[in-house]
């Protein structure tokens, strides 16, 4: 039988025949030139409707609406829409298991922050207007020599030019037990003390860089609460005070303490496909205290949820895994708790990560994230293999006649930890409090001087905040790139290769929407 296209489809074949081409049957030669990933992957993208897309949607605002507005982390409107999504998932044949994950609840400092300088001189600092705790710090009582870290002493020729701990690099030689003394400037703060954590610092005092404005200490929350050392932030003046003697020693405490909540991450494999090279699609499930999330993130949980019961009875290549997380919204937690409690192994076996966080804003305009850089906005590409899984959702619109354009890998979501792990990842996002431009509007329809998604974190994000038309093609762009990699992998790197040498771009922050002190 000779195959031919036939508006996406090979025509004499039904789709379960041809959903079962890569494993049961061997193209003749003169078929050689069809290529059958590519055949599969819009067959079964085309048995993705956004109105059933739109059924789990309202299914998000109803539960939302009953437990008083939203579906954030640790509510009974997050558990009640992972019992949603499981129990579909379980129905289609999914093997489901949920993951634990922690996220701090509220932090309270006992009594005020000491700094003290023991030796050369006894001397002690006041609070607040010397230094102040930094928010989300351990607990801790620690005296100990100080070591600074690569500090650009001031005057410094222009704003922000120190680097003071943003690289392993300016750890070496660090010796474990000491506490960190770093300057302000560059990268987040969260950025450098967990270099210093890595390096064995016993504690970190951060200090203001010194140009104008950037002297004083600064009150911050860094976020993290996991560090298990004190973190305080000190002006300019004591920062080099406690540098002027490489022998300082100080006693730094810190009598805090951070409620800690749980939620839960769900995972779903698939039954088909080789288990040691794992396709992955995710999307957060919480939204934020303050809306229901329809948009942020329903339209990306209700498109891979709506994939993934497509997709559960095809016999694909590889395996597929279908992740909903939980704490986005509270800075990646679940993702990376996720992949953080995952052996080399267990890494090395996810061959792609694709990850659809909002999908259908209002607003919207379709962003692919830039996984070889050639926007060129800063964020630098992705692992190796990112740039194939933007190429191939490049491909998608582009047959369709569809506009599209990069956006960075900026951290603000969950591909994050993979690609800090070098994961190559990729996927697809309508815009959030940003801007949409002049330019944008007459490429994508919409309007200029309005954000691509105006209800972004807030109450009025519910089902009427949604570009119907967006959560269409994109919903079909999220089985298309789910079901193409599931068919074929022959453009990505191998994982334990790729392992060995991984991925030298740089990690971007981890936040969730937001950006950090720095």
């Amino acid at each position: 039988m000779r195959l031919r296209f036939r508006h996406g489809v090979v025509r004499g074949l039904t789709l379960a025949t041809a959903l079962a081409l890569p494993l049961a049957f061997t193209p003749p030669a003169s078929a050689a030139a069809v290529d059958v990933p590519e055949v599969l992957a819009n067959a079964i993208a085309h048995k993705v409707k956004g109105k059933n897309v739109h059924k789990h949607l309202e299914q998000f605002q109803a539960i939302a609406t009953a437990n008083g507005g939203n579906r954030a982390a640790g509510t009974p409107g997050y558990d009640a829409s992972l019992a949603y999504v499981q129990d579909k998932l379980r129905k289609a044949g999914y093997r489901t298991s949920t993951t634990d994950v922690e996220f701090p609840i509220s932090w309270e400092e006992f009594s005020p922050s000491v700094l003290q300088q023991v030796s050369p001189e006894a001397k002690t600092y006041a609070n607040p207007a010397d230094f102040v705790t930094v928010h989300s710090s351990s607990a801790g009582d620690v005296t100990a020599q100080i070591q600074v870290v690569d500090p650009v002493i001031p005057p410094a020729p222009t704003p922000n030019t120190s680097t003071a701990g943003c690289e392993d690099s300016d750890f070496a030689g660090f010796v474990p037990g000491r506490i960190a003394l770093i300057q302000r400037g560059t990268c987040p703060f969260v950025d450098k003390a967990t270099n210093a954590k890595e390096a064995g610092a016993a504690g970190v005092i951060f200090f203001n860089e010194g140009q104008p404005g950037r002297t004083d200490p600064l009150e911050f929350d860094i976020v993290e609460w996991r560090f298990g050392f004190p973190i305080v932030m000190a002006s300019t003046a004591v920062g080099l005070d406690l540098a002027d003697s490489p022998n300082t020693t100080v006693r730094l405490k810190v009598d805090a303490k951070t409620t800690v909540g749980q939620t839960r991450n769900l995972i779903a494999d698939s039954r088909w496909g080789r288990s040691g090279e794992i396709v992955m699609s995710g999307a957060h499930l919480d939204s934020v205290p303050e809306g229901p999330g329809i948009n942020d993130n329903g339209s990306g949980t209700a498109a891979v949820l709506e994939t993934a019961l497509k997709m559960a009875y095809v016999p694909t290549k590889y395996k597929l895994r279908f992740a909903f997380w939980g704490a986005e919204e509270l800075g990646l937690l679940g993702s990376e708790q996720y992949v953080a409690g995952l052996s080399q192994a267990e890494k090395d076996k996810i061959r792609l990560y694709l990850n659809f966080d909002m999908v259908a804003s209002p607003n919207d305009a379709t962003f692919l994230y830039d996984g070889d850089d050639s926007d060129a906005e800063g964020a630098g590409p992705g692992p190796a293999g990112s740039a194939e899984i933007e190429k191939r959702l490049e491909k998608f619109y582009a047959k369709r006649g569809l506009p599209f354009e990069g956006t960075d890998f900026d951290g603000r979501s969950d591909y994050g930890p993979f690609i800090a792990n070098g994961i190559p990842s990729g996927g697809i996002f309508t815009g959030a409090e940003d801007i949409k431009t002049a330019e944008q509007a007459a490429k994508f329809g919409g309007t200029a001087g309005v954000a691509f998604d105006p209800c972004y974190h807030a109450a009025c994000d519910g089902i009427a905040n949604i570009s119907a038309a967006a959560l269409e093609r994109n919903s079909k762009a999220v089985a298309y790139s789910s079901a193409y990699f599931a068919f074929d992998l022959s453009n990505i790197p191998d994982r334990n290769a790729a392992a060995l040498a991984k991925s030298s771009a740089a990690a971007p922050a981890r936040h969730s929407h937001g950006d950090e002190a720095k």
